[in-house]
């Protein structure tokens, strides 16, 4: 039996986010509701999930003795990793001495690079993937990109958003992918994937929810990405029973593998009725934002739910719908939204302003949802509100 206390007083349940973007910040707010205190960290002060925890820090996640520092002082109930840059090793320590890390210390340790996921699904579980090299230096990967062959992609073993990632088209493609590679990582210059390029029909997020009750599946999500970087997501991403059913099976093994309590967001490749496994993240996923529209229970109010223990008896979709990221480009520390009279006109539609304080070249600011009959029409409703919407103060 779960017993939930009031935050802020001794019987509080505490949880603490490592990592307090956007995704985070969602899901604070869904711990908030549930009467969780929470503590939110980061690697830059006022981040979105600190403007809505109880306390917050902002360190170097990947020093280990730092992030030792905060939650020895905090003694958090549950600790749960919102980002891949975080000292592992550390959580795995911590684990071992009695903290609860979410979904597990070693599921954290794993995807924190691709090279860990990688090798234990296509190697230890057997999972059909795309051909793959790591390359720990500029030779290894000349080396790499022959034997793969081009097209191929190229990613950092440890990023997020797309940073780093560049498809290499020929050998001409080799300096630049390599350099893109070295400044693009999460943990500075280092070790790359060079993956084949896969012939696909599309992609999608299968979120994977491992609760109290077992594992539920939600509703195929598809995105549209630009370097790796979420643009749009809708859901449900129309695919063959065969498909699905694949999907699910995948999923379920690289989710049990990983273990723990928690919400997947497990991605892969589709072809007719082939399914290929591409990556997984032990957290919330970008894509799922669509879910705040989609659903009853969001990606966040499910990733709650089940790291507490509490039932999930059923996730009500709610019908096609769609979301399209916010992105600011230029430079700005004061991001304003404006024309939110037409933004917000059609009915079935809302936004999200993450409160990222700061715009350097590109960010994401917020996210702009919408649900209609179907899926095209959803997007189409999402593309109105984006042309619509107008940004200021960005130079």
């Amino acid at each position: 039996m779960t017993t939930l206390g009031t935050a802020l007083r001794p019987s509080a349940v505490k949880v603490l986010m490592l990592g307090s973007g956007e995704l985070g910040k969602e899901v604070v707010i869904e711990m908030m509701r549930l009467g969780v205190e929470v503590v939110a960290v980061d690697r830059y002060d006022n981040a979105p999930g600190m403007q809505v925890a109880h306390r917050s820090y902002f360190i170097n996640m990947l020093d280990g003795k730092q992030l030792r520092e905060v939650i020895e002082k905090e003694k958090p109930d549950y600790i749960v990793p919102e980002v891949e840059a975080i000292a592992t090793p550390t959580l795995v320590e911590l684990e071992k001495e009695g903290y609860t890390v979410i979904p597990t210390a070693n599921a954290a340790f794993l995807t924190m690079n691709r090279e860990g996921i990688r090798r234990l699904a296509a190697e230890e579980l057997g999972l059909p993937t795309s051909p793959y090299r790591f390359a720990a230096n500029y030779e290894e990967f000349k080396q790499a990109v022959e034997a793969i062959g081009t097209p191929c992609v190229i990613k950092p073993i440890m990023s997020s958003s797309g940073h780093g990632q560049s498809v290499c088209k020929s050998a001409d493609d080799v300096d630049k992918c390599w350099q893109i590679a070295q400044e693009g990582g999460r943990a500075g210059a280092g070790k790359v994937i060079v993956e084949g390029f896969i012939d696909f029909d599309y992609e999608i997020t299968l979120l994977t929810v491992r609760h109290a009750g077992g594992t539920s599946f939600l509703e195929p999500i598809g995105h549209h990405q630009v370097d790796g970087d979420y643009q749009e997501s809708w859901q449900p991403q129309p695919m063959s029973d065969e498909a699905k059913a694949k999907a699910q099976e995948i999923a379920g093994k690289i989710t049990g593998a990983l273990g723990g309590r928690g919400i997947f967001g497990v991605e892969m490749f589709i072809k007719g009725d082939k399914v290929i496994f591409s990556e997984v993240s032990p957290r919330p996923h970008d894509t799922g934002m669509v879910t705040m529209i989609s659903q009853d229970l969001s990606e966040f109010a499910l990733h709650a739910r089940a790291i507490l223990g509490l039932p999930i008896p059923n996730i009500a979709f709610h019908g096609p719908s769609a979301s399209k990221a916010i992105v600011a480009r230029g430079d700005s520390d004061d991001v304003t939204f404006s024309n939110l009279d037409k933004v917000l006109e059609a009915p079935n539609t809302t936004m999200r302003i993450f409160g990222k304080g700061e715009v350097h070249g590109h960010r994401r600011v917020g996210v702009l949802l919408a649900r209609d009959e179907t899926v095209d029409a959803a997007l189409a409703r999402v593309f109105k509100m984006s042309e619509d919407l107008e940004l200021g103060n960005v130079k």
